[in-house]
């Protein structure tokens, strides 16, 4: 069989889901504009729109030969703020200013003017029209507190542990309303762990515990930690997270609830004496670049998986790209993938 391989998030949109995309301009000043008025304008055709492209995201990975796929995030601008359409409190006409990510872009984003709580459950919604396309277990995806509480201004909790709080209990719910309609993957999305970890933590991986509480045995609790998107493919001095961050909150991540979690090593390699702070958590391996167009080659994949097994059990290691491919395009997107399966599935375990 080899090793099992999954994707992480995001994927390209075909041009016939003519909605809002942060990868088609990453460092927009406005990344929440013109979202509602495209999905509106879809009208009555909206659902099966959001079906077919989804559908097609679903096939597109499966036919690579991904093992645990996505749905994809067709419908979303973003993996934060898509969420956050879904949340009470959270204002999204009356824009804030705000510079993000260690001060490399600034943004006009939605601002938190009341208590934060779902509005609807929603997630269990778009697993099933994903889940629909395939056999094989969807992943479902949504953003982390501290992620959340970075992409958005907050007026109202005015400090980040109680506002990912209220963040983590919103999400819990989805948790467990994915985990009712017989969702098997559900992955948490935290980058921002890696470019605060002294938040992670301070307060970061207790509210990520929060927002998993009560999911029930036989789901995977994975968490998703890379280093950054660049705003522009082949972006050569894109500031990613410090490389020591991984392994500063490495032995917090393996004694907590997460079963499985996502590290980015393809854009840049890491020590991989990090694998070894994980003795029962199962590590998601990047080992193929989301924002380089050069095509790792299947030889080249091996090799950094094989590497990787110097320092983790077979068991434990499943192969992806370092993060979501929407920036790719479909046709690199999926050369990507194919090479990446062919490698995995290739190692005898």
């Amino acid at each position: 069989m080899g090793l099992l391989t999954t994707t992480i998030g995001a994927y390209p949109k075909p041009e016939y889901v003519e909605l809002p995309d942060w990868f088609g301009n990453l460092d927009t000043e406005i990344p929440t504009q013109g979202w509602a008025e495209a999905l509106n304008k879809m009208g009555d055709d909206a659902e099966s729109i959001l079906e077919k492209g989804t559908h097609e995201a679903v096939q597109d990975q499966v036919d690579a030969g991904i093992d645990i796929p996505t749905d994809g995030e067709i419908a979303r601008e973003n993996y934060i703020h898509y969420h956050c359409r879904h949340l009470e409190g959270m204002d999204f006409v009356n824009l804030t200013e705000k510079t993000l990510r260690t001060g490399n872009y600034s943004s006009f984003l939605p601002t938190v003017r009341g208590p934060v709580k779902p509005r609807d459950l929603f997630l269990a919604n778009d697993w099933k029209r994903a889940q629909q396309a395939t056999d094989k277990q969807i992943k479902i995806t949504m953003p982390g507190p501290l992620t959340v509480a970075d992409t958005v201004v907050d007026e109202y909790y005015c400090n980040q542990k109680d506002f990912g709080k209220a963040i983590a209990e919103a999400l819990n719910q989805e948790v467990l309303s994915l985990a009712d309609a017989g969702c098997k993957h559900i992955q948490i999305d935290e980058p921002l762990f890696a470019r605060y970890p002294d938040r992670a933590l301070e307060f970061g991986v207790e509210n990520l515990e929060r927002a998993f509480h009560g999911c029930p045995e036989g789901v995977i609790r994975t968490t998703h930690m890379c280093c950054g998107y660049p705003d522009v493919i082949d972006a050569v001095d894109y500031p990613k997270a410090p490389r020591e961050s991984y392994f500063q909150i490495a032995d917090v991540m393996e004694a907590s609830s997460v079963m499985a979690l996502s590290l980015e090593d393809a854009h840049r390699y890491n020590d991989l004496s990090l694998l070894e702070h994980f003795k029962t958590t199962t590590i998601i391996f990047g080992v193929v670049a989301i924002a380089k167009s050069r095509l790792e080659t299947v030889e080249e994949i091996r090799s950094r998986l094989l590497d990787a097994l110097e320092h983790i059990d077979a068991s434990r290691l499943i192969a992806g790209p370092d993060c979501g491919l929407g920036i790719l395009g479909r046709e690199l997107a999926i050369q990507k993938m194919k090479n990446l399966t062919e490698a995995a599935h290739s190692i005898k375990t």
